[in-house]
């Protein structure tokens, strides 16, 4: 984590409490930053991170930060797609910067670009539904 920052660990009792634990900082307008660090439990057949891990991952913030104008505001991944370009190693810091692209009284469109060691690692575009709306 750097210095300068005001990283949080990212509270959850559910499932992200056995994955985690994943790191924010306080979300700006239409974006949200999101890290975790790859450990062994993270680790696939081949010794990279498992692929699941950062969808899971990328689900959380980007589904974070569609809800970031009204915490309380109940929604669900509607669609979501995943980009793998490059592996994560046990031990890198993985990062994903997440923007809303477009909002709709029911949709929030999202993007995420996933970092790690440097490196573009994946992409990651959904929609979450508006519950309740």
């Amino acid at each position: 984590m750097t210095e300068n920052e005001d990283w949080s660990i990212e509270d959850d009792d559910g499932f992200i409490a056995h994955v985690g634990p994943v790191y924010h900082v306080p979300f700006s307008a239409g974006e949200g930053r999101f890290r975790f660090v790859a450990e062994a439990k993270h680790r696939n057949r081949a010794g990279f991170v498992q692929g699941g891990m950062l969808m899971t991952f990328a689900d959380r913030a980007m589904g974070r930060t569609a809800r970031q104008a009204d915490e309380k505001r109940a929604q669900a991944t509607a669609q979501f797609s995943m980009q793998f370009y490059e592996p994560v190693k046990v031990g890198e810091t993985v990062e994903i910067v997440c923007t809303i692209q477009k909002e709709t009284r029911h949709l929030v469109f999202m993007r995420g670009e996933l970092h790690a060691g440097g490196r573009h690692v994946a992409s990651a575009t959904g929609v979450w539904k508006i519950i309740g709306v």
